[in-house]
């Protein structure tokens, strides 16, 4: 049975911050619904709501007619109502299968039906069009393939109204070109899809209508069809939204900041060779497993390093660690936000001034200038929370992006590498980002940018270097960046 729902003037607070306002609205039953806001609109809190992870402070929400209150997750999942998070909610050290079947295992009493889960398993990783083993470690998995798992665990879950928080944010075109015609044999079947995502093409691919959100308030729904990505951004962000990317500006032919000759991360890359110059913003482009993170991974010391010389400002420099990266003065963002980027755990202010295993970052000053220091962060990366005080995990993931770039320029470095800078992030705050990254480029800083969107590669870089099998395929620059060359180049048919 289809499920169609309503929401009833839902209010919820986090201590004295209040993220939602009395939202009301409907969703018919077997149709997919674009859910769009920027970051901090409420979205996601409406629907952990909606599939038990919270409960709303005041109103509710009604599921085919009935008043409904899950009180946690696995009810919500038992009445056919499934999420699927924009961050992994795996278990790193089971294998696939015990995480799909995870508090749900087959079996009686003591012995679990092993082979049972196995074949379900397989089934529910071919839907996704993902051939590994079930048996596979999680930790082992690249990020596309846990974002593929998470989308078979929430199918293997036989869901009736399934929620879908940016689930191609790592996913390769042809991985999303699969889902999509998974969420339309879905939509077929009669299931209810609510699909949230800052990418507006896909929305415009995929979705029947739209639900817009904005500073916790429903703002209006309509079909899809009848608004373009250029009304959905203006909507979402409540002003005419113009100027994505700053101009760029010419380079300058002054000496490299960074200069790779010949690197090789075994497994990964091979003889990959580069320059970042003061004021450059330098992207890689490539598909899931060209080998873009890795190499910077083994640049960095994160990862065994082969053959190869790295000069930074002039001086051959090999890494132990990021942390010796940083105090040399080259920082990188990870592409893991949560398990790399932040102490979701800790506070704003900690995520900013203590040092960790992945920063080197200020933790000599005193607490008058931590706070003066916290504050021009929130000021100038347009933080948006409700305390100082509060946890880095209490705010949206755009802003928790933020927070990760202002970490990772606490030490003031000549070189940053930002690993997926936008992952997760609405549409203003994407603009927000490209200019802070156009603003590192003009004070001189080298920038390289490693990205899965295309517009965003051709709209911020000076050249974009295209990787294929841990090599690099060419470097594009000038009338030649453009998506047709980018993708021919990653994909080897040009």
């Amino acid at each position: 049975m289809s499920l169609s729902v309503r929401f009833d003037g839902v209010c919820k607070h986090f201590g004295p911050v209040q993220v939602l306002h009395g939202v009301s609205f409907e969703l018919a039953p077997g149709r997919v619904y674009g859910l769009l806001g920027e970051n901090g609109a409420g979205k996601s809190t409406l629907m952990k709501i909606l599939c038990g992870y919270e409960q709303a402070g005041q109103g509710g929400f009604a599921i085919n007619g009935q008043p409904c209150r899950f009180a946690d997750s696995r009810e919500a999942e038992a009445a056919g109502v499934v999420l699927i998070h924009q961050e992994f909610n795996l278990a790193d050290d089971l294998s696939v299968v015990q995480n799909i079947f995870l508090g749900r295992e087959w079996g009686s009493g003591w012995r679990l039906d092993d082979a049972g889960m196995r074949r379900a398993a397989r089934a529910a990783l071919d839907a996704v069009g993902l051939d590994i083993d079930p048996d596979t470690r999680t930790r082992d998995l690249i990020v596309a393939e846990k974002q593929m798992v998470e989308i078979a665990r929430a199918l293997s879950r036989e869901a009736r109204l399934l929620v879908m928080d940016e689930p191609t944010a790592t996913l390769t075109p042809g991985e999303t070109h699969r889902l999509f015609a998974l969420i339309r044999q879905l939509r077929e079947r009669g299931v209810t899809v609510i699909y949230i995502s800052h990418k507006l093409d896909e929305v415009e691919q995929i979705t029947d209508e739209i639900v817009v959100m904005r500073d916790g308030r429903f703002v209006t729904r309509g079909p899809t069809a009848s608004h373009t990505r250029q009304d959905m951004a203006n909507l979402m962000v409540g002003r005419e939204l113009t100027d994505m990317f700053p101009p760029k500006v010419p380079l300058t032919a002054a000496a490299p900041l960074l200069s790779v000759r010949g690197l090789s991360v075994p497994g990964w890359a091979e003889g990959v060779s580069f320059d970042v110059h003061p004021g450059e913003i330098l992207g890689f482009a490539g598909l899931v497993g060209a080998g873009r993170t890795e190499l910077f991974e083994g640049l960095l010391g994160l990862r065994p390093r082969g053959g190869g010389e790295v000069l930074l400002q002039g001086r051959s420099v090999a890494f132990a660690d990021p942390r010796a990266a940083s105090r040399a003065g080259l920082t990188y963002l990870s592409e893991d936000r949560k398990g790399r980027g932040l102490h979701v755990h800790l506070s704003l202010q900690d995520n900013l001034t203590l040092m960790d295993l992945d920063r080197h970052a200020r933790p000599w000053l005193d607490k008058a200038s931590q706070r003066t220091a916290l504050q021009e962060a929130v000021e100038a990366f347009r933080i948006r929370t409700g305390s100082l005080d509060a946890r880095a995990g209490a705010l949206s993931g755009g802003n928790q992006q933020k927070l990760a770039i202002a970490k990772v320029l606490q030490p003031g470095p000549r070189v940053v590498v930002l690993d997926e800078p936008t992952r997760g992030v609405d549409v203003g705050a994407k603009r927000d980002i490209y200019f802070l990254i156009a603003r590192l480029a003009a004070q001189g800083h080298g920038v390289v940018v490693i990205s899965s969107e295309l517009v965003e590669l051709i709209g911020l870089c000076q050249r974009v270097m295209v990787m294929r099998s841990g090599r690099v395929q060419t470097t594009l620059a000038g009338e030649h960046l453009n998506e047709e060359e980018l993708i021919a180049h990653a994909t080897g048919t040009h």
